[in-house]
């Protein structure tokens, strides 16, 4: 397949794995092939007029950086050019005509919606001009034509738009951001533009490197043929966009009209759309770029929502394939994932590969890659209240660059970040089922990305979502996220001193946890009450103190044909240790279209069958002892919801004592769901 340098982003997010890192965004944008396979020369009589009218498209580098780091960086280790120069230099530009510019558009659109400045173009002097208006540009056809404020007296390039076959061509352009060269190849060939054969590109075989695009392609005379814009990955030949398009364009026009492929995380299926788009030019560049930008953002907007739609018959909690999550219970897992339907049609938890780095007082981040976004769970230092961590955003990410460190490569070495700064956007999101969310967004101006985060406030700290990404494409990552969060499965889990501080965040807590009444008093009493399930329990069963653990395993589960999002595992431990822990699991009877196995084992709950039927048993050096709660078995039907209550301790204990145990937590079990 072709790549176009720096293309426009595809409306949607790709399925491959982010790296926790700014992404490279300049090694990105432009060609690199192989050394041209021809020697030749420019005519010395028109060499002076090809320099003069070919420029460099600069960028301003970013002038405030926010970002704290462990060092001081090492400039020093930069060639001289790149750490003196103010700019960053990503492509070229010609004079075409009497104040008349053209490059890529894809060089130009780096400076939409970008944390750095505007694009202007610079000579080899190094004179640099503002752009005034832009007056042509086409997304498809990849070029892009504007004005200056102040030109420079140059003659411009002349156009040919009948090249011949096999003659000798040069590519002038920025090669590598050092300054314009021209070297030689052959007019090769055409091939159809790729999506329907409306124009052919131009072929050559002229060597490229990064910074090239935008450039012009000449003819031996040192006529212009072509605009510099892509290359072929696996062979020596490079693609030029014919003059003679850029030409007959027409005048005072953006225009859009590509095909895309949206994609989420969660499912599958692709959805191919266009991005068709026009609206009237001149206009200066800001005033392009917040037009293109919100035609751009239209656009993955209606394609997010026209995927959902296509898919809403078998999305969760929609469809057969809903049915096994639907009955399942919590894993208890306090690290934040997600839901996606696999190959088979069926909804499942996507699997986590965790890392862990350690933070002081007892804290630590977990991280790993699900999908294309970082899930992270921060267990917050002891040291740190929950009402300061969920206030103060600053302080999360500080935490969380301790435990998961991002880095800044300069030269041969990775500084690493300590601080990003307080974030330039926060508000709450409410998904679907609930859960509120705080959505910040960190600007990475060295690099020109963002990095979004969704976060969840939970009893030890918060499970998190986040992506690096282009800063264009902001608001396609925060769609994304938000459709993501009616995905994510994760236990509530924390010490009971934990749980008293998040308790009292009640602006932030899910509205299943505004039913739910959680009281006790360390030495004295635990108590449970919700509309489903009520327990309760004194230290004569099990020490209650701050470092007692509570988890509450959350599920997804149809409630009166709604599907909720809802507690269906508690489990109390006397400490993080498991050395005595009492755990409560709702469970419900199978639908017909489940296997044998959710059948059999509903059938054994039903029956009080080993090990709920009350006799203490050994397992992983724990002894254990359980029942079953809820509506018994009668001649006259079946219940569909049941619960089992287990009480275990370390090591092995006499069976009277067990079940004295159970007894003491059956007294005090009041099942509300039939």
């Amino acid at each position: 397949m072709r790549q176009r340098a720096g293309q426009a982003r595809r409306t949607v997010v790709s399925t491959h794995t982010r790296p926790w890192r700014p992404i490279a965004w300049l090694a990105c944008l432009a060609l690199a092939v192989a050394p041209a396979l021809e020697a030749a020369t420019l005519d010395p009589a028109v060499l002076p007029q090809v320099q003069a009218a070919t420029f460099e498209v600069v960028i301003p580098k970013p002038v405030n950086d926010p970002v704290s780091y462990e060092k001081p960086l090492p400039f020093d280790q930069l060639p001289f050019q790149m750490r003196n120069d103010k700019y960053y230099s990503v492509g070229t530009a010609f004079a075409l005509g009497d104040n008349r510019y053209v490059t890529a558009g894809h060089v130009l659109s780096l400076g939409i919606d970008n944390l750095m400045g505007e694009p202007a173009i610079r000579d080899a002097g190094g004179h640099v001009y503002a752009i005034d208006k832009i007056t042509r540009f086409s997304l498809q056809e990849d070029f892009v034509e504007f004005t200056l404020k102040d030109p420079p007296k140059v003659k411009p390039l002349e156009p040919n738009t009948q090249p011949a076959m096999n003659d000798v061509v040069y590519a002038v352009g920025n090669a590598l951001g050092t300054g314009i060269v021209i070297r030689d190849g052959l007019y090769t060939s055409q091939t159809p533009e790729e999506e329907d054969g409306r124009w052919k590109w131009l072929r050559f075989s002229a060597a490229a490197s990064p910074g090239n695009s935008g450039g012009p392609l000449l003819d031996k005379e040192g006529k212009v043929i072509g605009v510099v814009l892509m290359k072929s990955p696996d062979e020596n030949l490079n693609y030029a966009l014919p003059i003679d398009l850029v030409l007959k364009a027409p005048a005072n026009l953006a225009v859009a009209d590509t095909r895309g492929v949206y994609q989420l995380d969660v499912i599958d299926s692709k959805h191919t759309g266009h991005f068709k788009a026009q609206f009237p030019l001149p206009k200066s560049f800001a005033e392009f770029s917040a037009a293109f930008q919100k035609a751009y953002d239209t656009n993955v907007d209606q394609q997010l929502h026209d995927l959902l739609a296509e898919n809403a018959d078998t999305l969760f909690p929609k469809g057969s394939g809903s049915s096994r999550l639907l009955h399942s219970n919590s894993n208890l897992n306090p690290f934040p994932t997600l839901l996606h339907r696999n190959s088979t049609g069926t909804w499942v938890l996507s699997s986590v590969n965790e890392s862990r780095g350690n933070l002081p007082h007892n804290g630590y981040v977990a991280r790993a890659v699900v999908g294309s976004q970082l899930m992270f769970h921060l267990r917050k230092p002891d040291d740190v209240p929950s009402k300061q961590l969920y206030a103060d955003s600053k302080l999360f990410m500080d935490l969380l660059l301790k435990g998961a460190p991002l880095q800044r490569r300069v030269g041969s070495e990775q500084v690493k970040v300590t601080s990003l700064g307080k974030p330039s956007l926060e508000r709450t999101y409410t998904d679907a089922y609930q859960r509120r969310w705080q959505v910040r967004e960190w600007p990475v101006a060295y690099d020109n990305t963002v990095l979004v985060a969704f976060l969840l406030p939970v009893p030890d700290g918060y499970a998190a979502m986040i992506r690096v990404a282009p800063a264009k494409t902001e608001h396609e990552e925060m769609g994304d996220l938000q459709a993501l969060t009616n995905f994510v499965s994760v236990a509530y889990s924390g010490t009971l001193a934990q749980w008293k501080e998040y308790l009292a965040n009640t602006a932030l807590l899910p509205s299943v946890l505004s039913d739910i009444a959680i009281h006790f008093d360390y030495g004295s009493d635990f108590r449970y009450q919700s509309s489903r399930l009520g327990f309760a329990y004194t230290p004569q069963l099990q020490k209650i103190d701050q470092d007692s653990q509570l988890v509450l395993g959350m599920s997804y589960f149809e409630d009166h044909g709604k599907v909720v999002w809802d507690v269906s595992y508690v489990v109390v431990k006397s400490n993080i240790d498991n050395a005595e822990k009492i755990s409560i699991n709702r469970h419900v009877a199978p639908s017909d279209d489940l296997d044998d196995s959710y059948r059999n084992h509903w059938d054994k709950i039903v029956r009080r069958a080993h090990p709920d039927d009350g006799v203490p048993y050994s397992e992983n050096d724990m002894t254990y002892i359980g029942t079953v709660g809820g509506t018994p078995v009668s001649a006259e039907g079946r219940p569909g919801v049941l619960y089992t209550a287990f009480y275990g301790v370390d090591g092995p204990r006499p069976d009277d004592t067990m079940k004295g145990k159970l007894d003491l937590l059956m007294q005090k079990v009041q099942i509300n769901e039939h």
